[in-house]
């Protein structure tokens, strides 16, 4: 399953919804299907886009929230695992797309090539949602299954280790954080 695909398929709802998306090949990827003011590309902060989204999921608990993860960004801050869990907000889904490689810095491998296993992780952090898919028909049935439940969850989705040729985007990073914002403050005067 190619991760573009997978975020094409969950798109339209993701409208509905505040996105936080690590940076490098995930954001590059959104913004190529289309930007929205309700995603926020979190640019040099590796690891942080599931404490980013915990933060906005407890200030913010009448928002659904989605997270668009990566396996080295989650990696890199695994005590985010539990903080989720202990907080445990029923309106955030973390999507791990994990392609076993740093890809956005050179494809150096991930601990998932060689077993380390997210969902697990997750789980065992104590998180009550937990899946790994491969195909784009099961990861779409976990992202549609976590919606309706309305409970902390977290897809481990497996996906190839390609991504765009290019990882610039046309959008300022400035621009995008207060667009961001605006479309936060709006959200609360007009719901």
């Amino acid at each position: 399953m190619l991760r573009i695909d997978a975020m094409r398929a969950i798109y339209p709802e993701l409208e509905q919804c505040v996105v936080v998306t690590i940076m490098g090949a995930v954001s590059a990827e959104l913004q190529s299907i289309g930007h929205r003011p309700n995603f926020f590309y979190l640019q040099h902060a590796m690891g942080l886009a599931s404490s980013m989204g915990l933060g906005i999921a407890l200030s913010r608990p009448e928002l659904p929230v989605v997270v668009l993860d990566g396996d080295g960004s989650i990696l890199m801050n695994l005590g985010s695992l539990t903080t989720l869990a202990r907080y445990r907000p029923t309106n955030l889904i973390h999507i791990v797309f994990d392609n076993e490689s740093l890809l956005s810095v050179g494809g150096f491998p991930t601990a998932t090539s060689t077993g380390s296993d997210i969902a697990g992780m997750a789980a065992s952090a104590g998180i009550p949602n937990t899946c790994t898919v491969d195909n784009l028909g099961a990861f779409s049935d976990a992202f549609a299954t976590a919606r309706a439940v309305g409970e902390l969850t977290t897809i481990v989705a497996k996906v190839e280790a390609k991504g765009p040729p290019v990882f610039l985007t046309d959008l300022p990073l400035l621009e995008n954080r207060f667009q961001f914002q605006r479309h936060l403050r709006n959200l609360r005067t007009t719901g």
